[in-house]
């Protein structure tokens, strides 16, 4: 064959490989790469709401009742308690946590009661899907259908012990170990009893310094003098301050943390100048479930079940039905 045609052949052939072949290779990509830059365009997941109770949610600034189906409710609170960003067995074990919680509340209300709970801390955090659609923005497609993926996964579940569901308390992290309830709360609750939290040394709220002036110390405390003397501390069986004594004066560790607004009860105190640094350890309570070490127990391969059976001693894992059906019988 002449040597120019066979490089002319030749030349058109790779000419046509060359253009065939990204059609092969980059269109499925380019396809599989559109979904995570285009989030806000996926279709909401969809919960059934069917038959479901209604929750009633006083809301703070505006004082209005808002009405919602249980398993919304549940998404709204884990959506608000905990960052998407968390591994799926961590939302898993809080969307336990925050039905079993509720659950309750119906449980303890009347159907004549104005509401069941707030919006706030005094209960369960609560954000509507239209504050978090506001507040994630592009975000806000794969942070809610992780959430409800989650709270699909276990509906209707909830943490009972002998029969009746949970005290289902949580917090953001420990200082390593959960606390007892007695010990927080002077009432003894056997499912809430200090267990070991390791996973909680890789949160981002594990330890922090808060520096308060001695006049705010002294005027919080209502202690008689700017010189700060500690001279007795009594800790409990999670490390953290049960008592103090302060210029004579002795506290629990729960009163100094919440008159100074500490993060936890697991404190040390340091002069310094007209300061007084305050280093804590954890960010919360202390009892029942930690959220960062849940979500560490979720990285090191620990399922919602077993994470929610080392938080809430001796609990099961029950159908929230059967048990209303239960406690309905015995009443």
């Amino acid at each position: 064959m002449n040597i120019k045609k066979e490089g002319v052949i030749l030349g058109s052939i790779l000419i046509a490989v060359m253009t065939i072949l990204p059609a092969i290779v980059v269109i499925p990509f380019s396809e599989a790469s559109t979904t995570p830059v285009n989030m806000s365009e996926v279709e909401e997941m969809e919960l059934d709401t069917e038959d479901q109770p209604i929750v009633k949610v006083k809301r703070q600034q505006t004082d209005e009742i808002e009405e919602v189906p249980l398993e919304t409710y549940v998404t709204s609170v884990v959506s608000s308690e905990v960052p998407a960003s968390f591994e799926l067995e961590a939302i898993k074990a809080q969307a336990l946590a925050a039905r079993t919680y509720i659950v309750q509340k119906l449980a303890e209300t009347d159907d004549t009661d104005e509401y069941h709970v707030t919006d706030t801390v005094q209960h369960q955090v609560y954000k509507n899907l239209d504050e978090l659609r506001s507040t994630w923005g592009v975000d806000y497609s794969w942070k809610i259908n992780k959430i409800k993926e989650a709270v699909k996964e276990t509906e209707g579940q909830i943490i009972t012990y002998s029969g009746t569901p949970i005290a289902a308390q949580f917090f953001s992290t420990s200082n390593g170990f959960t606390e007892n309830a007695e010990d927080y709360w002077q009432n003894e609750v056997p499912y809430l009893k200090s267990v070991s939290s390791p996973w909680d040394e890789r949160s981002p709220e594990f330890m922090e310094q808060q520096i308060l002036s001695r006049s705010e110390v002294v005027s919080k405390l209502g202690i008689d003098s700017p010189t700060i003397n500690v001279t007795d501390t009594v800790r409990t069986e999670s490390q953290r301050i049960k008592e103090i004594t302060i210029n004579g004066k002795t506290f629990s560790g729960r009163e100094v943390r919440e008159l100074l607004g500490l993060r936890s009860n697991d404190f040390t105190i340091q002069a310094k100048g007209d300061h007084i640094i305050f280093t804590t350890k954890g960010y919360g309570h202390g009892v029942g479930m930690s959220q960062y070490g849940a979500n560490g127990m979720a990285e090191d391969g620990k399922g919602y079940q077993e994470i929610v059976k080392h938080y809430y001693q001796g609990v099961d894992i029950s159908n929230v039905q059967e048990v209303i059906d239960t406690l309905s019988a015995m009443n």
